[in-house]
Order: structure tokens, then C-alpha cells, then sequence
């Protein structure tokens, strides 16, 4: 019997439209069809085997649990997963994988080749819909076995013999050194004609092909590659072809306390993270991506800058409404399980910062002119011109009551000083001189209201005594040099208050059984962007050694295939929260561009 494992034993596949999870045993324990915002088939990461899953491993007792692989390893830089079992009777491989596509079927391969000795397999396939809630009526259809229901279908393609087994299609064949037997599902509407043929050797050569040539055209080589390019490869999978549109994780409701009620849906294009992300792709040479993001934040907004929004569907859709599935117990039961997320209508002042600063960002590194970009920018800073002083829920997207983030007028300043740097490279019009004191009010606000002298520190919100790591954003966005004593008093005081035992960094204190400042129970592990953070202004404060070892500190928190989730449980020693977590992955290459500039590494 197969439980989830930790959330560092997944490995992630995908094709850009979906993803899946690969638990090191060879479980896809997560699978959502067609799209990442779809209703799962594979749901058994957060519930039991009853919820779907594919295991494809080694033969072995019901009575145990399948045996993990000894060895695995993305194929290069790519997204070409290989898990390897030494056996007894020999070696087996299994590569997983899913062929990048346009319009096609959404595919998962998945090819058993025999490296040495005569290795019995099996195969179990469940696949439930509805987020393992609906039971699909199975039959065969010209040999291929069919899952249909209501408006999906699954097909799965084999060569190796299938039978059905308590509401489960099975496979058991041996394989020798140099067979090679291969698995297909895809999916298609119910409605449709069935998918075409899978051709699975074909896809692999395509897919290895696609990743070896994006990866090319990375422009960084310093030090830490391996990691960077890694990071990439994650991004580039969290990428939403179609559209450009950038998912914030593959997965819902990974707890951030394991046993608790901080799980929310990930699969959605938060606009900071987004914007985020663009920045580190622009910066790393992929500009096709960033023009993509950028038409999908044109659309996605429309003619309705005063509606922005924080975050939207991955098309753009603005109704992202949250809702309870309470026939699932949730990852090592951590309920509530949620799809859909109710922050999309929060207020976050701080997020027409970050998207000004992406498309400031996109013109200084000479992505091609885009008339309505500017245009927006523009929009953007008339609303915030009688907006800006209003309370927010902030970048954490608080659930308690709305507060004068110091972050959020921090990035709203930075808003006002990137479009003043527009008009006056002469590539848009507006009146400078009063956005010029719009800026200056904003931040003689801060400086006054933010800023705890006592104690020589920013502090989370106006009025407030608490710290808030997203502070350290001060110095990086340049609000305040990195010299100023007000920026190092803050990072010290954040390096006293809000470090776990082993340096890493929360966002802000919460307050154990009751009830914090974010309006949640429970506690939560260290937040690894916010450490990240904090080695960047370790190092633009000269202390480069400091800030290396932090990083390098982090870098060892990846799992074995260079993954990050959200956070890293300190109590536990393991990750927590949704997982891959671009906004883990974003601040990583940042890092270590800045480093690397440095020349602050070792060896």
C-alpha cells in the first residue's frame, strides 16, 4: 500500500499546459487534465490510494510498500525524468516524461527499459475525476482502454497486456536488459474522437530535443549553474503556454504546517510572482518569455487597471472563487483541502510595484516597445495617486484586518519612481513634476510612520512594534541604499527576531494557537524566499562570506533533483507548502546572479 511521501520525494514533470508528481517509488500521485487549474485524475497526494494514482515499479508483496528507487535523475537539462531500481533479480529504469504540445492531446510517458537481470514490473493505473471523487467507466475501445467520464476521457496505450482488478487497470510483465515497454494516457474530451496513436520513443527524442535547445539559450555560467538552470527548467514547466501565463505552483492545499489549515490552491498567475519571475528569465536571456507574460498581463487587465487584480487564471480569468473538498483528508491530513483561492479580490498595493517594475525592467533590457505597456504604467499610477495611502492586506495576503504595510507603500513608491523614469527616457508623456512630489510624499510617509527609531528598524505596518521579512526588499528595490543605517538596522533586527535556529527566515512572527496578524492558527515553517532576501542584502551590505554560506545553506534545503517547495519546516526538517514554488525558484537565480557578480562563492 502506497501513503504520499514527503513533499521533497516528488519529482516534477510537465508540458507546460500540466504537471505531475512522481513519488520516488514511481507513484504519479498528482495529476491534473488538461490544464494545471483542472480538476485532478491523480489525487492521491492529498488523500489515499482510493483518490488515483499510477504506480509503475518493481513487482513486490502487497503486504509491503513498493520499494523506492535507488537512483534518479533528471536526463541533462531537461525535464526528462529517470528513477532506476536495483533489484534482486537485476536493474530496471522508467522514464517519465510529457511531450511539450500545442494543441495536442495532453500526454504522461512513461517507458520501462530493462538494464540488467530479468525484472518482474507492474503497472496499477486508478484514475479518478473530480479530484478522486468520480469513479470513470473503464472498457476497451479498438485495444485501448478507455476512461470516460462525464466531459473527460483518459486513454491509456500499451503494448504490455491490461486487466482490470478492483476498479484498477493492471500490467504485470517482465522486462530484460534492453526491452523497452512504454505506457501512455492522454486525455481528451469525452465528446471527441479518440486521441491519436502515441508514439513514445518519438516523443521522448522531441522532448529531450526541446529542453536541450531551451536551455541554449541561458546566458548565465557562473558558479552555481547546476541550480540556476534547474530553477529555470522549473519556471519555464510553471509556464502556461497558451497563454504566458505563470502558475504559482503545480499543486493546491500542501500544507504550510503539516496537520494544519494553511493550504490554499497555488495553480493560478499571481501577478508578484509573475512579475517576479519575468524579471529573472529577462535577466538569464529568455525574452520570448517574458514578451509572452507581458501580452498575457495586458490582457489579463485589460481596460480595468483600477480593478487590478492580485492574481488571475492562467487565460486571465478573474473568478477564482474557493471552495472546500471535504471527501479528501488532505496531505498527511492537513485540512482543509481548497480549489479556487478567496485572496484574488484582496487589496495588495504592493503588486502595481512589482508589475510596474517588470514591464521598467522588459524596456531597459530592450524587449520590443509596446505602446499599451506604457500606457498601463500610466493608468496604474493615476490610480494610486488617490489610493496609495489606503490600509491593504499586503503581500501575505493577510485574513485579518487590513494595515498600512510598509512594504506595500515601499513598492507602490516604486511604481512612481519607474514611470517618472519612463516619462523621462522620452517613451511616455505625463506630468513629471507632480508625480516627482508623489514620490517624495511616499516615501517621507514611510520614513515617518514605517520606521521604529528606538529600535533602528522598518517595521511590518504603521504604528507597528513586529518585523516583516519582506522589509528586506527596502535596499534591493531602491528605496534606501544598502548603506543607509535605517537598511542595516532592519536587516539585523530581522536577523535577531525572525531567524530559525538553523538562520533560515520566517515572514513574520505568528502567534502559535492564536490567531496573528494574518487572521490564521497555527504556525508555519521558514518562508525560503525571505532567506534568499536576506542573503542578497547581506551582500550588498559587504558581507559577501555571510551571505554565501546562507546560500549555500539553502541551496543544500533542494531536494535530490535541485526542487524547492514554499518553505522549510525547521522542527521537522523538511519542506512545506506547495511545491515546485516558483517564488522559491525566482529569488534562488537571484541570487545567485548577485553573488556571482560579487565574486562572493567558494571553491
Amino acid at each position: 500500500m502506497h501513503v504520499a511521501g514527503r513533499i521533497e520525494d516528488y519529482a516534477l514533470i510537465g508540458d507546460m499546459q500540466t504537471a505531475a508528481l512522481v513519488c520516488r517509488d514511481g507513484t504519479v500521485d498528482w495529476l491534473c487534465l488538461p490544464r494545471f487549474d483542472s480538476h485532478a485524475v491523480f489525487a492521491g497526494l492529498l488523500g489515499t490510494e482510493e483518490h488515483g494514482f499510477w504506480r509503475l515499479g518493481p513487482a513486490h508483496s502487497p503486504d509491503s510498500p513498493p520499494p523506492s528507487a535507488d537512483r534518479r535523475t533528471y536526463r541533462g537539462d531537461s525535464l526528462v525524468l529517470e528513477s532506476e531500481w536495483d533489484t534482486p533479480r537485476g536493474t530496471v529504469r522508467v522514464i517519465d516524461f510529457m511531450p511539450p504540445r500545442d494543441t495536442d492531446a495532453p500526454q504522461l510517458v512513461r517507458i520501462v527499459e530493462g538494464v540488467s537481470g530479468r525484472v518482474p514490473m507492474r503497472s496499477a493505473l486508478r484514475m479518478r475525476f473530480s479530484y478522486g471523487r468520480v469513479v470513470p467507466w473503464v472498457h476497451k475501445v479498438d485495444g485501448r482502454t478507455v476512461a470516460v467520464a462525464g466531459p473527460d476521457s483518459v486513454w491509456l496505450d500499451t503494448s504490455a497486456e491490461t486487466f482490470g482488478k478492483d476498479l484498477t487497470t493492471y500490467s504485470d510483465f517482465t522486462v530484460a536488459p534492453g526491452d523497452r515497454i512504454a505506457f501512455t494516457i492522454s486525455w481528451q474530451p469525452s465528446h471527441k474522437e479518440p486521441p491519436a496513436l502515441p508514439e513514445p520513443e518519438a516523443a521522448l527524442t522531441a522532448t529531450e530535443t526541446f529542453w536541450r535547445e531551451w536551455v541554449e539559450h541561458c546566458t548565465y555560467h557562473g558558479p552555481y549553474r547546476e541550480a540556476v538552470v534547474r530553477s529555470l527548467i522549473t519556471l519555464k514547466a510553471l509556464t502556461y503556454a497558451p497563454t504566458g501565463g505563470i502558475v504559482a505552483a503545480p499543486t493546491t492545499s500542501l500544507p504550510e504546517d503539516i496537520g494544519g489549515s494553511r493550504n490554499w490552491d497555488y495553480r493560478f498567475t499571481w501577478l508578484r510572482d509573475a512579475a517576479i519571475t519575468l524579471s529573472s528569465l529577462l535577466r538569464t536571456g529568455y525574452r520570448e518569455e517574458a514578451r509572452a507574460w507581458r501580452e498575457w498581463l495586458l490582457r489579463a487587465v485589460a481596460g480595468d487597471p483600477e480593478n487590478l487584480q492580485i492574481m488571475y487564471g492562467i487565460a486571465g480569468e478573474r473568478e477564482l472563487g474557493e471552495t472546500e473538498l471535504d471527501w479528501l483528508p488532505g496531505y498527511e491530513n492537513s485540512q482543509p483541502v481548497r480549489a479556487g483561492n478567496g485572496a484574488a479580490h484582496q487589496l495588495q498595493l504592493d503588486v502595481y510595484g512589482e508589475v510596474t517594475e517588470a514591464l521598467h525592467l522588459a524596456h531597459m533590457t530592450g524587449l520590443a516597445r509596446n505602446d499599451y505597456a506604457s500606457l498601463l504604467q500610466l493608468k496604474l499610477i493615476r490610480y494610486l495617486e488617490t489610493h496609495w495611502d489606503q490600509p491593504d492586506e499586503g503581500i501575505w495576503e493577510v485574513r485579518g484586518p487590513r494595515r498600512h504595510f510598509v512594504h506595500s507603500k515601499v513598492m507602490v513608491w516604486v511604481a512612481v519612481d519607474r514611470t517618472i523614469k519612463l516619462i523621462e527616457s522620452g517613451e511616455a508623456d505625463g506630468p513629471l513634476e507632480k508625480w516627482r512630489e508623489l514620490r517624495d510624499d511616499i516615501h517621507r510617509d514611510v520614513c515617518e510612520k514605517g520606521y521604529d527609531k528606538e529600535r533602528n528598524t522598518f517595521t511590518q505596518s504603521y504604528g507597528s512594534k513586529e518585523l516583516d521579512a519582506s522589509l528586506l526588499l527596502i535596499p534591493q528595490m531602491g528605496f534606501l541604499p544598502p548603506d543607509d543605517k535605517r537598511v542595516i538596522g532592519t536587516i539585523e533586527a530581522i536577523q535577531r527576531e525572525l531567524s530559525t535556529s538553523d538562520g533560515f527566515i520566517l515572514r513574520y512572527p505568528t502567534t502559535g494557537d492564536d490567531a496573528g496578524v494574518d487572521g490564521l492558527e497555527g504556525d508555519e515553517g521558514a518562508f525560503l524566499a525571505c532567506s534568499f532576501w536576506m542573503a542578497d542584502d547581506l551582500a550588498m551590505i559587504g558581507r559577501v562570506d555571510e551571505a554565501r554560506k546562507l546560500f549555500e545553506k539553502l541551496l543544500a534545503l533542494r531536494n535530490d533533483l535541485g526542487l524547492l517547495a514554499e518553505e522549510w519546516d525547521p522542527r521537522l526538517q523538511r519542506q512545506v507548502g506547495n511545491f515546485p514554488q516558483a517564488f522559491s525558484h525566482v529569488p534562488l537565480i537571484d541570487t545567485a546572479l548577485r553573488l556571482t557578480a560579487s565574486g562572493a562563492y567558494g571553491g
